[in-house]
């Protein structure tokens, strides 16, 4: 029986079928090549089932960076990219995006590498939380304002490994990280 401050979002099987939709889309775009850039962490699992059905050369490569915390008002590179993209096209993949800062200021810095083009791929679009006006250009799932956990997504580095994509109270989460 699921508590009822978990929503089921997503089941493996949907989110199979959204990853080869938009690696459909993907290749389409793309007919000579491309780069997915995945966003360390959040974005492992999306990727490799992305990837995998990808279906032109393909070039995998990660970045990290520092979340954005809206106190400070940076966010910064804290793992670069391992390969030359410059001349190439870029696909960034994460996690999520909902405010859209950090994707747009990775798009930015990829965009600083010289690539062809920089788009964005995303698991969950949180379309209520943008404060710039970036949308991504791949949409597996369109979330609504909740806490996302499962398929990569975690809460304190635990959950990533859950089948699925869950919507889960983030109150419950604070009070009792392992409930």
């Amino acid at each position: 029986m699921t508590p009822p401050d978990l929503e089921l979002l997503a089941d493996p099987a949907r989110l199979e079928v959204e990853a080869a939709r938009v690696a459909r889309e993907i290749s389409a775009d793309h007919p000579d090549g491309v780069t997915l850039v995945g966003v360390l962490k959040g974005s492992v699992v999306f990727l490799a089932d992305l990837a995998r059905h990808v279906t032109v050369p393909t070039l995998v490569d990660f970045v990290a960076v520092s979340p954005y915390d809206g106190v400070s008002g940076r966010t910064r590179v804290v793992k670069d990219l391992d390969q030359s993209v410059t001349g190439r096209p870029v696909v960034i993949v994460t996690g999520i995006v909902d405010t859209g800062l950090t994707a747009d200021f990775l798009r930015r810095h990829l965009e600083g590498a010289g690539p062809s083009s920089v788009r964005v791929a995303t698991l969950a679009d949180r379309r209520a939380r943008r404060l710039l006006p970036l949308a991504p250009d791949y949409v597996a799932v369109e979330v609504p304002d909740r806490f996302l956990l499962g398929y990569g997504l975690d809460h304190r580095s635990r959950y990533r490994n859950v089948p699925g994509l869950w919507a889960v109270d983030a109150a419950t989460l604070a009070d009792d990280p392992d409930r």
